[in-house]
């Protein structure tokens, strides 16, 4: 896949992408984490890019989500989705899900959400992904005892940026070789015609050593596994909690990680620290080696009486000589015992090998002196042997682990991808398992769905009514304040939207149409003024052209105008979508106004309340098909008409007579006037909600207190 073809995809992007090992494999495969490698692209412009990219491979050029509402819900998913992932990158990963128009994409991942909510989240498998992280590359590695040379300029610029970690050097002749070889403790040449010089020395002619890195520079593998080392252990971990099929061997990884430290050097070889402990104490040795000798010539001196003949003392004198001419005729023993007892304690506390030992005896002379010091020349030597046997060990072993662990490269990056995939499919299982999700239905006209229950809802997820819900073509949903509409629509797009990303949907059993979008227009806020009227005018006769597999949410839209008028403008709407392939359920406290309005017939579906509790409403939740539900005033209305009438049924004596205090008012009922007796104006209310519904179903309908 060309970068470039992808919407959204820049040249600048398309050339940070291109630094990537394999570009077009991470955009086909939307793979995050590779994506997330290349430089200036964050994880959030990584899975915006593989969305992108998915959509681009189906050909998808449409947004299923057509109106802010329904991004909203599609927003609402992913949280949810997102809450349920341990890793970043499993939140950033899920991100990549959008309900989509292609088919194909669906399928694809209701094949993954298939298998994912099989998965077990098992705890211990949720603490191991909390250490799991995409392997980072390692900056800032330089190796300061190498170096490589070469003789042709070219060659220079070429290993300079296939090599950074090493210092490259022009030279001219073998003499310029010589000097490198005194600075570094090994020098690469790179040119064939260096070959057989004799120069003092690691200098070491390979012309392919630019095709050999882990040779040259193992510490790029070294720091690689040692900056990842947590990672790995983690993803490890999870695929052994997991019962999964590691792509490498877990335990020859543990070992190899186990000899290499934090810093990239290699741990648990004991020559290598010998060495190392040696070059570190070298000056404290000597120094110490000096009082050794110094201690003991002193105390050589003060235990002895010494004697000269004046003729011996005259001719040394004569001579220009002082005590280094005594110590020789007097005291030469003595000096000489001194001397190797300095040689032995630095040989014996850098514990010397026996090349080294003899290296080591130079560092004091048999030149009788008093004090006794140290041959500065001497003592440099011996640095420069140990550091140059320390630096080559160190790379030998170094080259020995980065053979091992850069075979386990690949192996360990696939480990690790697929423990973070591990993470997006136990999020899918979660979100399944917390919302008792089921596998949708896809096909068939409109949709169905049966013990639905919504997760946006303020309230915990056991306490949500369950709701079953019907509709293939254009259709009113009426019902009473606080009864549920809202939630009602909420819970159908939020279903909708699920089934178009290929994901379960909270319900017991759901059958979804293969919409092509979803348009929920939310409640107005308010009436709205000339302009904002007509371009919601606009958008609906927008949508009603575009046709398509639509399913249209609408809640309350008579609120954008007087009721009269709205009433209209809803009747109308629906009788145009009638017409197309659209799904669409309009929430209204006009619906009888609008089904008398429409010149064709309407579905009318209502939420009803079975009644007042507490002054809370008892609400049926599930839509009753061909029903139009009574409102809250009209609940309230019945109510207090009920009471007073039961009321005044108490205070009638037993005969059947009212008592003095009521009989005046019962006679002064007036319909023209207030009335005197409460239940006859609840009784007058009343009249008019059975008017209401006579005009809009074409007959009386009697109503039993």
């Amino acid at each position: 896949m060309e970068p470039t073809a992808i919407p959204g995809v820049g040249a600048k992007t398309a050339e940070r992408l291109a630094e990537l090992d394999d570009p077009e494999r991470a955009l086909d495969e939307g793979d995050v984490v590779a994506l997330a490698r290349a430089p200036g692209i964050s994880a959030g412009r990584a899975a915006r890019i593989a969305r992108a990219a998915i959509r681009h491979e189906h050909g998808e050029s449409g947004d299923f989500l057509a109106t802010d509402r329904a991004r909203e819900l599609h927003r609402g998913a992913l949280s949810l989705l997102q809450e349920r992932a341990v890793t970043e990158y499993g939140k950033k990963r899920l991100e990549t899900l959008y309900p989509s128009t292609s088919d194909a994409r669906v399928e694809a991942v209701r094949a993954f959400a298939r298998e994912a909510i099989e998965r077990e989240p098992d705890p211990a498998v949720l603490d191991a992904l909390s250490g799991v992280e995409p392997l980072a590359e390692p900056t800032g590695v330089r190796v300061r005892e190498r170096c490589l040379a070469t003789a042709d300029a070219e060659r220079y610029a070429t290993a300079e940026a296939a090599v950074p970690e090493l210092s490259v050097e022009l030279v001219e002749d073998t003499r310029d070789l010589a000097e490198l070889a005194r600075g570094y403790s090994t020098v690469i040449v790179l040119d064939e015609a260096f070959a057989g010089v004799d120069v003092a020395g690691d200098v070491q002619v390979k012309p392919d050593a630019l095709e050999e890195a882990v040779e040259i520079v193992p510490e790029r593998v070294l720091a690689f596994f040692a900056e990842n080392r947590g990672r790995l252990r983690a993803a490890a971990d999870v695929h052994r909690a997991a019962g999964l099929d590691a792509p490498c061997d877990p335990e020859a990884l543990d070992d190899a990680l186990g000899r290499l430290a934090d810093d990239g050097t290699v741990e648990g070889d004991a020559e290598l620290h010998r060495l190392e402990r040696a070059v570190d104490d070298l000056d404290a040795a000597v120094a110490t080696a000096e009082s050794v000798a110094n201690d003991r010539l002193r105390a050589a001196i003060a235990e002895r009486d010494v004697t000269i003949e004046g003729t011996d003392l005259l001719s040394l004198v004569e001579r220009g000589a002082g005590v280094d001419s005594l110590l020789s005729t007097e005291l030469a023993d003595e000096h000489g015992a001194a001397v190797e007892a300095a040689r032995e304690h630095l040989a014996d506390a850098l514990e010397l090998d026996a090349e080294e030992r003899e290296i080591a005896r130079e560092a004091f002379g048999e030149e009788p002196t008093y004090p006794v010091e140290r041959r500065a020349a001497a003592v440099s030597r011996l640095d420069e042997e140990l550091t140059a046997e320390r630096d080559r060990r160190a790379t030998r072993l170094k080259r020995a682990l980065a053979a091992d662990l850069n075979g386990l490269r690949e192996p360990c990056e696939a480990m690790v991808r697929d423990a973070l995939e591990l993470d997006v499919e136990l999020a899918i299982s979660r979100f399944s398992r917390d919302f008792e999700c089921s596998m949708p239905e896809i096909g068939g006209r409109g949709f169905a769905i049966e013990g639905g229950r919504s997760p946006l809802l303020d309230c915990g997820f056991e306490d949500v009514e369950p709701v079953d819900y019907a509709v293939t073509g254009p259709a009113l949903l009426s019902g009473v304040n606080s009864g549920g509409k809202t939630s009602t629509l909420d819970l159908v797009g939020f279903v909708v939207l699920l089934a178009r990303m290929g994901l379960p949907v909270p319900a017991e059993r759901a059958r979804i149409e293969r919409f092509e979008a979803l348009s929920y227009h939310a409640k107005a806020q308010g009436t709205l003024d000339a302009g904002a009227f007509e371009a919601t005018l606009r958008e609906f006769a927008g949508l009603v052209a575009d046709g398509g597999k639509r399913l249209v949410l609408v809640d309350e839209l008579e609120s954008i105008t007087e009721p009269g008028a709205s009433a209209v403008i809803v009747a109308g709407i629906l009788e145009a979508l009638a017409d197309t392939d659209a799904t669409a359920v309009f929430v209204s406290h006009l619906a009888g106004e609008i089904r008398e309005a429409a010149a064709t017939p309407v579905a009318v579906d209502g939420i009803e309340a079975v009644g007042l509790e507490d002054g809370e409403l008892v609400v049926e939740r599930s839509p009753k098909k061909d029903c139009l539900a009574r409102s809250t005033p009209e609940l309230i209305v019945e109510k207090l008409a009920t009471a007073d009438a039961t009321d005044a049924a108490a205070r009638t004596n037993g005969t059947g007579e009212t008592t003095a205090d009521t009989a005046d008012t019962a006679d002064a009922t007036d319909t023209t006037g207030p009335p005197a007796d409460p239940a006859a104006f609840y009784d007058r209310l009343l009249m008019k909600f059975d008017d209401r519904e006579e005009a809009a179903d074409g007959g009386r309908t009697d109503r039993t207190r």
